[in-house]
């Protein structure tokens, strides 16, 4: 591992100055950032610690409906939390499907929604990668590529972004709030990452310095409860990143659908929010033919980037189960395999 200076701020703006100048990373759990060191793919001058930041670890619940999630929450912590759980229940899916039990314990809000890629050519310093080394060329256009992008992708890049926690996020118009250079800020989190373009070493649009302070849920979202699930497809039933996972959530009245929102994960470098399925829904049956148009809609657009056609097929599949779930009602309590296709749900309906 490469040397580095280790800062320990006292206050956020003493991190922001610090963390601004070249060569420096932030650090909170490290479940990534340390794997990607010891591997050498990220060589920071600088490490700045926030893990003793004071007002960063705090789950409120604010008085006009919405949830502040600080950055420094934990995985297990936020998930685990009844109350949440209660109001966001396809967001603690998500994160109950994600990683080990004792990376959740210690991986944050904020680090998951920073997370690189698990594209193997990123990790392999032998293979060519655009996002790792700028204009190196994309060795898994060629190569192993069948779990990579089906949408949004370029030629200079076709990795896929790993979280499960941004993708109901997304589909419930999260918004992250940033400490920067010029003080405070708010950005829709689907806004937060890039598509690849002609630049895929920026995962992100966030600048020198910026740290993501909490993700704040809006009002809006507590009124999905009721219909709300996430859907995780993986090559193996745990400690596995989605091949394509849908984040479904509904407002169901007289059996027709008034609202729905729909996000992808696993098919794109950012979370895809579903907007074009959403309005395909809107005001139609609850029933199986709709949710096919519906998955329809959502891949229009998609196209392998490799020998992942199938990625597409599979994502209209999830996208049918997921709204089909969604329709028949939360479950009252965690189903004992989260997300997964081979989950039973028992008890009665979330109420």
């Amino acid at each position: 591992m490469k040397m580095f200076d280790y800062v320990k701020p006292a206050t956020l703006a003493e991190a922001v100055a610090a963390a601004a100048q070249p060569g420096a990373a932030y650090l909170a759990a490290g479940t990534n950032l340390l794997d990607l060191m010891k591997d050498g793919v990220s060589r920071p001058d600088r490490l700045i610690d926030i893990t003793h930041l004071p007002g960063l670890d705090r789950v409120e619940h604010l008085a006009d409906g919405s949830v502040r999630i600080g950055t420094l929450v934990s995985n297990a912590g936020l998930a685990h939390d009844t109350d949440f759980a209660k109001v966001y229940p396809a967001v603690a899916e998500a994160l109950l499907s994600g990683a080990s039990a004792q990376l959740r314990n210690v991986a944050t809000v904020g680090g998951n929604l920073l997370q690189r890629t698990r594209c193997a050519y990123f990790y392999d310093k032998a293979s060519r990668c655009n996002k790792r080394e700028a204009g190196s060329s994309c060795d898994a256009r060629d190569g192993e590529n069948r779990l990579h992008a089906v949408l949004g992708w370029s030629e200079s890049c076709i990795a896929t972004h790993p979280s499960d926690f941004c993708v109901p996020l997304v589909a419930l118009d999260a918004v992250v709030e940033i400490e920067g250079n010029s003080g405070r800020r708010e950005l829709p989190l689907e806004e937060l990452h890039r598509l690849p373009g002609d630049a895929p070493e920026r995962d992100t649009v966030l600048e020198p310095g910026d740290l993501i302070v909490a993700v704040r849920l809006p009002p809006a979202a507590r009124s999905f409860a009721a219909h709300a699930r996430y859907l995780k497809v993986r090559e193996r039933t745990s400690y596995a990143f989605a091949v394509v996972s849908a984040a479904a959530t509904l407002h169901v009245e007289n059996g027709k659908i008034s609202e729905a929102r729909l996000a992808l994960g696993g098919v794109a470098a950012k979370p895809w929010r579903a907007r074009a399925a959403e309005q395909v829904l809107k005001g139609t049956a609850s029933e199986a033919a709709n949710f096919r148009e519906a998955a329809q809609a959502a891949l229009a657009d998609a196209k392998p980037s490799g020998d992942n056609a199938f990625k597409i097929e599979l994502a209209r599949r999830v996208i049918v189960r997921a709204l089909s779930l969604a329709a028949n009602g939360t479950p009252a309590r965690m189903p004992a395999l989260p997300a997964s296709p081979f989950a039973s749900n028992s008890g009665a309906l979330h109420a």
